[in-house]
Parts: structure tokens; C-alpha cells; sequence
């Protein structure tokens, strides 16, 4: 096969003993051949396959074709670009990439595997204008001892075949040298988790303090500050927000000409999602949009469900329904993934089973995305809230959160995040970023990654969509359990590279450093009040209950919590701001206990992370008591 290399090199030599100087299409078996030592060099080596396939007609999402292997070959040359000195390509005969790479971090994160993936993805799309999706698997996995090339080959095609099933276009790592931790989990976990993140987490710093007091040293002082600047940090941050949620981004014009088809995404997991599915599909197929609107309704479930022939009659009777059931799926990413093969609006709306968007809100949405805008994030608002004190509970939470904190860090910050569900994409940004099963927060991962990329997400409060909230205690807690832990994922892997990327402004860095930062540690330092005024008493024989602590502690929890839920109510849609006695309730119960349950939640899933848990838990849905939906004038008043 012609080289692209400038330098011609012996057959004979091994990989790793040639004096080559750029990198070079080469064929397979040299990629492959044996080494005769373990070398510094070769320890520093990867192998990596792309697989790159094609949609089909065929209604199977795990269904593709495969380039031509002369589109590949052409392929492997055009990538030499983004090789260095040494590495090797080749393009195989069952149409696949295999690269020799150097491994260049030792926490198994190739990142510049993940830009050659893109730009492999641009170059196959160039060259193979097929109709149908371009999906990439690319896996990879290290030269060792105990891992020669070929078998470095072999597992790094095994995890290219399983990043081909998520359809993510993610690098995944497999072989013997392979992270895998599988911690055993009972039902005495959870008990002891809880117990080291409430008594443990007060006990062990007052016995710390007690002890190096007993040896000289005072450390009550510092924390003491430290608490007091953090608490104020935390109490300045909630004004800010709340009073930049009084200035929403103002709305751009209509774009001339008629709006664009757009596609609307329902991803559900049947099992959990029976009894929501069938009425969220008759409100989509019912739902008015200028442009012409395609519903997909993308799902998986391990057994046959006799609503599965509900929906199959359902898309007979409706042509703008496409029912997509993904038999090798085990998350929404993947859904969601899989739905794009099939999805022909410019624009996507990704929505869980639940939830009813307003009318007039794919008009909304095209305005912000013909804006220049990447993702548009809309208002979840609870419409179930009469069914349950907990309910109630949750539904005003949704406005704190989403009427807000959301549109007022965004203006506060520069940037807004992707919430999973109401969320509109620009449909070429979508098929380039696409969800991550690998997280328990698939979209905030997606998040992040855009705003790493340099693309635009802005909140629009008036974009509203209804949905049903957790009816009982368990399933919020396994909820927010996913919710807590998936953060934590993603600030480990996200925030540092975000600090140093070009694309994030002053502003944005803040932003993030409080968002991914701050909001992980705070829940271990506001407990940390606790211990310090134990150790207190313990050394003074008793407590100055006049001292400055006591006094900004009092002003944080019985201002800022009560000003949030103030502006939540002002905020507000309609259907919710109607019960005041609702939001009087919840402003009680956060400054009693539902503050500290949500810190405890956010402790508890970092001791989970620590552990290797990885657990992802649908949180199930029933069809509400009360009706699906609420007046048609709350629709208008909400997106006025």
C-alpha cells in the first residue's frame, strides 16, 4: 500500500525500532507485530480501531452499512494529517480504522483519540455522502506485558463494538489493563453511606479538633473564617441569581421565511414509563407547529409490554409518528442516539415520557436556534402537584430551579445547561455531540462538552413543558441520588479542562468554578458548622450564642432560602404561582429539613462515586389524578 510517510522504511524492522519521522498509513500486520522487548516507547503505546458504519432503511436501529474500502483507505491517508512522528494507521478489510498511538495521560483518557474520532467522522462524511447517520465505535486499549499488540487489538475492537452500541462517538478502553471496579452493594449500604455522611462527617472533625487542642494547636479560628466566607460566598451567589432572574434574555425576532421541520424525541424505558407513554403520545401527534413536526418515540424494554401494540397502531394512525423500539439499549442516551438516524427536523426537542410542552413551543425555539444559538434549555414546570404534599413540595423546587436558577446563573454567568428534557438542538450539534450512557447525568455531560466545543445554550424560562413529579419518597430519592452523583461525574471529568479551555470567558470560569466546583463542596462545609460549635462549647464550657457565626448563619438560612421561594412564586407559571399556600409549605420545609436532605443526598453520591457505584435507576411515572395538562391560558401567559 502507498505510504504517505516521506521516509521508506525495511520490512524487517519492528514498529518500534524504525527511525520513522511523521506518521504513516501502513499495513495491519505492521501495526501488529510483535515486539521484541518492552521498551519506555512502547509502554507509551495505544492501539485504536474506528469503526464507521452507516444508517439504513431498516426500521432495526442496530442495523448499518459499511463504506466502500477504498472510501477507507482514502480515509486513513487524510487522518495522517493528525498523526505524530511514528504512529500508524491502516484501514482494514472489514472496513475499520487500526491506529498505533502514542498514549500521552496515564488517567485513560485519550483525548486526542476523541478529536481524530471527529475529525474522522468529518473526513467519512466527505468522502461517503450516504444518506442516513454516520456512526463511529472507537475503542482502544494499551501495549503491555501482558497485552501484546495483537491483543491490544483485539480488546480495543471489543470496545469499539460497545461504543458502537451507544452511539456516542466516546473512545472506550478494554483489556486486561482496563478500569474495572464492581464494589458489592446490600441493602446495609445505603445505611452506612448515610451514617458516615451525617454522624461521621460531625464526629470525626470534633474529635480531630479536640485532639490537636489537646497537643497545642487551635484550628477553631480558621475554621471559624473559613465558615464565614464560605456561607457568605454561598448567600451572595443565591441574590445574585435571584436577581438576575428578574431579567430573562430578551427574545429575538422571527427569522423571515417559514419555520423548518422540526423532530421532536421521546425517549422512555416501557417497564417504568407504560402508563405515561400512550397520553405523551397523543399530545404530541396532537401538537400544532408551522414547520411540520415529526415525533419519534424512541424506546427500549427487556420484555414484550402489551402497550408495545398500543404504539404500533398508534404510528398506523398518525404518519408523523415514528415508533423506534432500540432492542440493544440500556439508557436514554442511547435512545436518543438511535433516534437520530431516523430524525428529519433541523432542529431536535428531546423530552422524557412524561412531559407536555406548551403550545407555540417549537415556534419559541426556532427563534433562539435561527439566533445562532447551539441549545435552547425550556421551564419544566410539575403538573401533577395536587396529587401529593410531595408533589407540591416538588413542584415548587421545579420553579426555584428552572423559574430561577437556571435563567438567573445563565445571566449571571454567561452560559446555560442542557436539563435532559425541554431541551431544543440544533440537529447538526446533536448528531456532533450526542448523549453519554457512561454518565448518571447524560445531559449536563452534553453540557459541558458544548460549551467546551464553543457552542451557545441559553435558558428560556417562557419555553414551558409540563411533567409529572416523583409520588412517592423512594423514587425522589433514587432521583436526586442519580441527579447529585451524575454532577460529581461530571465536574471531575469536566471542570478542570473547561477551566483551561480558550473558548470560556472570565465570567464563564466563575460561572463554572461555583457550579461545578463550589456546589460539590458546600454540602460537606455547611455541615461543618456543627463540629466547630461543639468544640467550642467543649473548650469554652459553653457557647456565645451573640458571636458573628450565629448571627450570618441565622441571616443565610432565614433570608436566602425564603428570598428564593419569594422569586420562585413571582416567577412562577401560572398553574403553580396560583397555590401560594404551596409555596408558604415548601419555604417552611426547606429551612426545617429539605435543605439539609438535599446536602445529605449530595454527600451520600460522593461517597457512592469514591466507591465505584454506578447504579443508573429510571425514576418510574404514573399518570396523574388530576389531568395532563392545564388550561390553554396558562399556556399563553407563561410564553407571553
Amino acid at each position: 500500500m502507498r505510504r504517505t510517510s516521506v521516509t521508506t522504511l525495511p520490512r524487517s524492522a519492528t514498529p518500534f525500532d524504525r527511525p520513522v519521522t511523521t506518521g504513516a498509513v501502513v499495513e495491519r500486520h505492521e501495526i501488529l507485530a510483535p515486539t521484541s522487548r518492552l521498551t519506555r516507547a512502547t509502554r507509551r503505546r495505544i492501539v485504536a480501531v474506528i469503526d464507521p458504519v452507516w444508517a439504513t432503511d431498516n426500521d432495526d436501529p442496530s442495523d448499518h452499512t459499511r463504506a466502500p474500502l477504498e472510501t477507507i483507505r482514502r480515509a486513513a491517508e487524510l487522518l495522517t494529517a493528525r498523526l505524530r512522528s511514528g504512529e500508524m494507521i491502516s484501514a482494514t478489510p472489514n472496513g475499520r480504522l487500526l491506529l498505533q498511538l502514542r498514549r500521552e495521560d496515564r488517567a485513560a483518557r485519550p483525548v486526542r483519540l476523541q478529536e481524530m474520532a471527529y475529525f474522522a467522522l468529518e473526513v467519512l462524511d466527505r468522502l461517503h455522502r450516504a444518506d442516513g447517520v454516520v456512526d463511529l465505535g472507537v475503542g482502544w486499549a494499551p501495549i503491555t506485558r501482558k497485552q501484546d499488540p495483537e491483543a491490544a487489538a483485539r480488546a480495543a475492537a471489543d470496545a469499539a463494538a460497545e461504543s458502537l452500541r451507544q452511539r456516542d462517538l466516546q473512545p472506550r478502553q478494554d483489556g486486561v489493563h482496563a478500569p474495572s471496579r464492581n464494589p458489592r452493594i446490600s441493602g446495609w449500604t445505603a445505611g452506612r453511606q448515610v451514617l458516615w455522611a451525617t454522624v461521621g462527617s460531625v464526629a470525626l472533625p470534633f474529635l480531630a479538633m479536640v485532639g490537636l487542642y489537646q497537643v497545642g494547636i487551635d484550628v477553631s479560628t480558621p475554621l471559624y473564617w473559613a465558615l464565614v466566607v464560605s456561607l457568605g460566598i454561598t448567600a451572595l451567589t443565591i441574590w445574585a441569581e435571584v436577581s438576575h432572574s428578574f431579567t430573562p434574555p430578551v427574545m429575538p425576532p422571527a427569522p423571515d421565511g417559514p419555520p423548518p421541520r422540526a423532530t421532536a424525541v421521546i425517549a422512555a424505558y416501557l417497564p417504568n414509563e407504560s402508563d405515561t407513554i400512550l397520553e405523551t403520545l397523543e399530545h404530541f401527534v396532537a401538537h400544532e407547529y408551522d414547520g411540520g413536526l415529526q415525533v419519534v418515540l424512541a424506546y427500549n424494554s427487556p420484555v414484550d409490554l402489551p402497550v408495545e401494540s398500543e404504539l404500533l397502531a398508534l404510528e398506523r394512525a398518525h404518519e408523523q409518528l415514528t415508533v423506534l423500539k432500540v432492542h440493544d439499549s440500556t439508557s436514554k442516551a442511547q435512545n436518543v442516539n438511535a433516534a437520530l438516524r431516523v430524525a428529519t427536523g433541523e432542529f431536535i426537542g428531546i423530552f422524557d415520557a412524561d412531559h407536555h410542552p406548551a403550545d407555540g413551543s417549537f415556534e419559541r425555539a426556532w427563534r433562539w436556534i435561527a439566533d445562532g444559538h447551539d441549545v435552547v434549555q425550556g421551564h419544566c414546570v410539575i403538573r401533577n402537584g395536587a396529587d401529593s404534599a410531595l408533589a407540591r413540595l416538588v413542584a415548587v423546587e421545579f420553579e426555584q430551579i428552572y423559574a430561577v436558577a437556571h435563567p438567573g446563573r445563565a445571566s449571571l454567568h454567561g452560559f446555560g445547561i442542557f436539563g435532559g428534557s425541554n431541551g431544543y438542538w440544533r440537529a447538526n450539534a446533536l448528531e456532533r455531540i450526542r448523549l453519554r450512557g457512561s454518565y448518571l447525568t447524560e445531559d449536563i455531560e452534553a453540557s459541558m462538552r458544548t460549551l467546551g466545543a464553543g457552542g451557545s445554550i441559553v435558558n428560556d424560562p417562557g419555553l414551558v413543558s409540563f411533567e409529572l413529579a416523583p409520588d412517592t419518597v423512594g423514587a425522589l430519592w433514587k432521583q436526586r441520588m442519580r441527579w447529585a452523583q451524575g454532577w460529581f461525574q461530571v465536574s471531575v471529568r469536566h471542570l478542570w479542562p473547561l477551566l483551561r479551555n480558550p473558548h470560556m470567558t472570565a465570567r464563564q470560569r466563575i460561572g463554572l468554578t461555583y457550579l461545578m466546583g463550589w456546589r460539590e463542596v458546600y454540602p460537606w462545609i455547611s455541615l461543618a458548622a456543627w463540629p466547630l460549635l461543639g468544640f467550642l462549647a467543649w473548650r469554652d464550657g459553653g457557647l456565645d450564642m451573640g458571636t458573628p457565626l450565629f448571627v450570618l448563619i441565622t441571616l443565610f438560612v432565614m433570608v436566602s432560602g425564603p428570598l428564593q421561594t419569594l422569586a420562585a412564586y413571582r416567577l412562577a407559571a401560572p398553574s403553580v404561582r396560583r397555590h401560594k399556600r404551596w409555596f408558604v409549605t415548601a419555604a417552611l420545609l426547606n429551612l426545617l429539613v429539605y435543605t439539609e436532605a438535599k446536602n445529605l443526598v449530595n454527600r451520600v453520591a460522593h461517597l457512592k462515586q469514591l466507591r465505584g457505584e454506578h447504579q443508573w435507576v429510571v425514576t418510574p411515572r404514573t399518570a396523574p389524578s388530576t389531568g395532563s395538562s392545564t388550561p390553554d391560558s396558562d399556556h399563553l401567559e407563561v410564553a407571553a
